[in-house]
């Protein structure tokens, strides 16, 4: 069999293998119907009474989902080849389910391959634009789906029939302490909100149904629209060699990039290990988060590539800011969830933008492109975009 051949294979198999792995992802984040089943006693098995029907629930959200994510990655594609660069088709990275440790989404995203040299700051700039903004049109008409066709209020019971009895106003009882310690305790999860969400809210959806942040995880559109656009902002992150830094080296130049870049990444660290230390919180591990939160300022900075001396110097300075800040207001809080995406950026990915071997100023267009492409990573991005906390009790 020839490479080439080869390669579509696996690359078909990787595409059905995803589609299956946010399939189920779906139906188990939206919908609560796991392949797994959990004894008392901690055994695993599978779950014989997932069915067909089950499956297809998930299906509401793998499809939009797959579909944004797919027109993300050809709009790279078709880009590379309008400006004559070989590329790969996409490679799908499937992430399964396992026992007691859910994928949420079932996927790590998707990759193109470039097979050949980029040598114009235009070819860097129209093949990192294109991705983001293409699924961000997607995304939009996604969600104007969504939120024009929400189902009424009681439709969250089907999940919580213990709700039904509070009616409309459910969420005014059950989303209070005392409620929760009733019920001896909940694993909440928050999905956050962005300006996207805000506006379709507002001037799209009817204001009855707009579902309570508690539980936008049952509406399987809504959510395959938001998780697309936090993939969205990670990949307009005006960083390295992301889709963001390549369209800031292309407005900026290389040494606005640089400017910005590092900038941005150690904003990205110091909101990420915020509150990490909070000497007011009541916990046995806060000393060893001091070491550790200092090590992570300082092995992701290294990939700013400073002297070992002056990294380790803002590592510290960095934690001393964030330590007096928690003092001073102690339930000012990050995100942790960042934590992932300043590592991969400072150890993998890199800062700084390699130079272009051809440099040519942007036109009018591409510049009109460029700054709103940086206006959709503002309205895509959400502080604390999934939020997973342990509530009160035990939750069996």
């Amino acid at each position: 069999m020839k490479e080439e051949h080869r390669t579509i294979l696996i690359q078909i198999g990787l595409f059905l293998t995803t589609c299956i792995t946010t399939t189920l992802a779906g139906a188990e984040l939206c919908f609560g119907k796991s392949i797994y089943t959990y004894s008392t006693d901690g055994s695993v098995a599978f779950n014989s009474s997932f069915t067909w029907n089950d499956f297809m629930l998930g299906a509401q959200f793998s499809i939009p989902f797959l579909l944004i994510l797919t027109v993300h990655e050809f709009g790279h594609y078709f880009t590379a080849m309008y400006h004559k660069v070989k590329a790969s088709l996409p490679y799908y990275i499937p992430f399964p389910t396992f026992p007691y440790m859910p994928s949420l989404i079932g996927t790590m995203g998707a990759v193109i391959r470039i097979r050949s040299k980029v040598t114009s700051n235009l070819q860097h700039f129209d093949i990192g634009l294109a991705g983001p903004l293409a699924g961000f049109i997607v995304a939009l008409f996604t969600l104007w789906y969504g939120f024009s066709t929400l189902p009424s209020y009681d439709y969250v019971f089907q999940f919580h029939p213990e709700y039904a009895q509070y009616g409309e106003h459910y969420a005014d009882t059950v989303y209070t302490d005392a409620y929760i310690k009733s019920a001896g305790g909940a694993v909440e999860i928050l999905i956050g909100d962005n300006l996207v969400f805000e506006f379709f809210s507002r001037y799209v959806a009817d204001p009855e149904r707009v579902p309570n942040p508690h539980e936008m995880m049952h509406y399987p559109i809504l959510m395959a629209g938001f998780i697309a656009l936090f993939f969205t902002c990670l990949n307009l992150l005006p960083i390295g060699q992301l889709d963001g830094g390549h369209i800031i080296y292309g407005l900026f130049g290389r040494k606005g990039h640089r400017v910005i870049a590092t900038v941005f990444f150690i904003l990205l660290i110091f909101y990420s290990g915020l509150g990490a230390v909070n000497i007011h919180a009541d916990r046995d591990d806060v000393y060893w988060l001091i070491p550790l939160t200092l090590l992570f300022n300082y092995f992701c900075l290294k990939g700013i590539g400073w002297a070992k001396r002056d990294t380790l110097m803002y590592a510290f300075v960095i934690f001393a800011i964030q330590f007096l800040i928690t003092a001073v207001f102690p339930t000012v809080d990050g995100y942790r969830g960042w934590v992932v995406f300043a590592l991969l950026i400072g150890r993998f990915i890199g800062v700084h933008h390699p130079p272009s071997e051809i440099e040519q100023p942007l036109d009018t267009t591409r510049i009109i492109l460029g700054w709103l492409s940086l206006f959709i990573f503002v309205i895509c991005f959400s502080p604390k975009p999934i939020v997973i906390n342990i509530i009160g009790g035990v939750v069996e």
